[in-house]
């Protein structure tokens, strides 16, 4: 084994990476606006080959070539996920009639402010200003440094939650597998009890190395991998649901969760908490407004980027909300009032197993990937900022080349080594203490749906629109942001509240 110390220019944690912002980290700790650096929150969904040719204007030389049709692919791809899982719960709080209609509201103020956001990706003017390649860019050119140094808190507390979050996901569909296995040999009525508490640390230990490999988010094949499993998952549950509510028929009621004291009804309280819990869930579904810009940098510039990225958001966001509801009700027509909270995980399927136990692999797969994706940026700002601010500390610089049995070199680095391994078992140790999945949900639904997919969008619109104080739109685009930040905000408490309750009743490591 042999050592060196790697200069700053040459660090992959010391690059142009302490920013604060996501996708790309592109305003350091100072506040001031850098040029692009390697880190990349959706290369997962965006293909790097689509940028190296053709699409180049004054200012900026990168060569873009995407069209509306991968940008509307991107957008898919980007935002079904494992929230879709949790919306026939959803729904079965608010029933037929509010469950749908809510979750298409959240479909159209979603679209209404990614229209805003389109806009925003050149400032001063959304079709000759200049380019922002990233959300945090652009809330950098139009709102400026307190603005955006807020908005890259939220963004890192809501990529460290998702990582919680991931763990919790993961760690019901291995228990899942084991259940499901067992149920089949078993009989349905067999206890087949088990711990999330070592699954977590088994997908926590797989993190650990994951986390060691450089650049693991940006590898190729992860977008593929992803949307190959988050399609296949999510396509099963909707599979699942239609067949099972074909088998008995349609169950369910116009206003969910009946109000009263008989078998089936919950206290009114109850009922307020479950469906603000619900809202958060949704909410956490359509969270995905801070990688919009980044698919648009990828547009060519004629016809105008914001023109197309507006058609492709419109495609994009309504075919999500269109499956969306598919899923979701399918589920509630399946299991009416009683929809488990995750569609795949708690037992309304049990045959066929093999199915069953496929879709919930499918989601391992994914989310193994996926915490990598969200881990990884904040691997990068740390490592950054860090390195900035200890120039001489051989602990932070110094790499032991590792020669690996098939040949490559690996370069450790004890600082990265420590830092990332702390990193996944915070993680791990919050998921293990608090495996509760729909309120986990919903509490990260609440932290960043409204001050990413609303408020940042609705201010940069109002500064580049230039709309006066007190004029009717700016008065109804503050109603919007109100409204949005109350359904938050009671989502938040609503998730706060069940964890609380929960945490009274688990035991760690309790079968």
């Amino acid at each position: 084994m042999s050592e060196e110390t790697m200069p700053a220019s040459k660090n992959r944690a010391a690059m142009d990476i302490t920013h604060l912002g996501l996708p790309n980290r592109h305003v350091d700790v100072d506040g001031l606006l850098t040029a692009r650096n390697s880190v990349d929150f959706t290369t997962v969904f965006v293909d790097p080959k689509s940028q190296r040719a053709g699409g180049l204007d004054a200012h900026d030389r990168t060569p873009r070539t995407g069209t509306m049709w991968t940008a509307t692919a991107h957008v898919i791809t980007a935002v079904i996920g494992s929230g879709v899982l949790s919306l026939a719960w959803a729904i079965s709080q608010m029933g037929w009639i509010a469950g749908p209609l809510v979750l298409l509201a959240f479909g159209g103020i979603t679209y209404y402010t990614s229209v805003m956001l389109a806009d925003s990706y050149r400032f001063p003017h959304p079709e000759t200003g200049k380019r922002n390649p990233t959300y945090m860019a652009a809330v950098k050119a139009s709102l400026g440094s307190r603005e955006v140094k807020a908005c890259g808190i939220l963004q890192y507390m809501s990529l460290f939650g998702t990582c919680v979050g991931y763990t919790i996901t993961t760690s019901h569909s291995l228990e899942a597998i084991f259940r499901a296995g067992c149920y089949h040999a078993e009989g349905h009525d067999a206890e087949c009890k088990t711990s999330l508490s070592y699954y977590m640390l088994g997908f926590g230990a797989t993190e650990l190395i994951f986390s060691q490999i450089p650049n693991f988010d940006k590898m190729s094949w992860l977008s593929i991998v992803a949307a190959v499993m988050s399609i296949s998952y999510s396509g099963i549950g909707l599979g699942l649901g239609i067949a099972k509510a074909a088998e008995h028929g349609p169950r369910g009621t116009l206003g969910g969760l009946d109000i009263g004291r008989g078998p089936g009804e919950v206290a009114l309280i109850e009922k307020l908490l479950s469906v603000a819990n619900a809202l958060g869930n949704m909410a956490f579904a359509y969270s995905f407004s801070t990688i919009l810009i980044t698919i648009q940098d990828t547009l060519k510039s004629s016809p105008p980027e914001n023109k197309i990225m507006k058609k492709a958001t419109l495609i994009g966001i309504t075919t999500t909300t269109l499956f969306y509801i598919s899923v979701g009700c399918a589920g509630y027509a399946a299991f009416g009032n009683e929809a488990p909270g995750d569609l795949l995980t708690d037992f309304g399927f049990y045959e066929p197993w093999w199915l069953v136990d496929f879709a919930n692999a499918c989601l391992v797969v994914h989310l193994i990937g996926a915490y990598q994706v969200f881990a990884q940026p904040v691997f990068a700002f740390v490592e950054g900022w860090i390195t900035k601010r200890r120039p001489d500390s051989h602990f932070i610089h110094k790499n032991f080349d590792l020669v690996l049995p098939w040949g490559s070199t690996y370069h450790l680095n004890l600082f990265r080594l420590t830092w990332r391994s702390g990193y996944v078992a915070v993680t791990t140790l919050l998921a293990i203490l608090l495996p509760f999945f729909n309120a986990i949900m919903g509490l990260l639904g609440a932290i960043g749906f409204w001050p990413l997919t609303i408020y940042f969008p609705i201010q940069m619109y109002k500064k580049q629109a230039a709309i006066n104080f007190g004029s009717k739109k700016w008065y109804m685009l503050n109603a919007v942001s109100a409204i949005c930040l109350l359904v938050t905000l009671a989502a938040a408490v609503a998730s706060i509240q069940s964890i609380i309750q929960k945490s009274k009743e688990y035991k760690p490591f309790s079968s």
